[in-house]
């Protein structure tokens, strides 16, 4: 089971100097495309429980589009294996205008993470063959 969200990047996302993002953002779109896919799987929202790898690939800055990816690669009797994926997909380019922007035409890897969320067992809504 997997899903994708496209999301942009503001000025609110913005932490440092040259308008970068902060690598936690990436982190809370990768929690939240986890909490839907535990939704979509058990039917309920679970609980993150740990990330075993986190990768920062490339830079995001704010104006960016980001496609964040996600899916469920193992399934144990309450924890759910995902991996995480966010692609830079479109850029500003204000040398041509202050609304200026390209989509690119390789999507940039910026982040990539494995993790591990749980969904206790009296919470898990849809039953699965096993």
């Amino acid at each position: 089971m997997e899903t994708k969200h496209r999301v942009r990047m503001s000025m609110d996302d913005a932490h440092y100097g040259g308008n970068l993002v902060d690598g936690a953002r990436m982190l809370k779109l990768f929690g939240d495309v986890a909490t839907e896919l535990l939704i979509r799987y058990d039917g309920d929202e679970g609980l993150f429980r740990a990330y075993s790898s986190i990768e920062f690939l490339a830079p995001v800055h704010a104006g960016d589009f980001i496609e964040v990816m996600a899916k469920i690669v193992k399934v144990g009797n309450t924890s759910r294996t995902m991996e995480f994926e966010a692609w830079k997909i479109i850029s500003p380019t204000p040398e041509f205008g202050e609304t200026a922007a390209r989509v690119l035409d390789k999507p940039v890897l910026v982040c990539k993470a494995t993790g591990t969320c749980v969904t206790p067992k009296d919470r898990q809504r849809i039953k699965h063959a096993q």
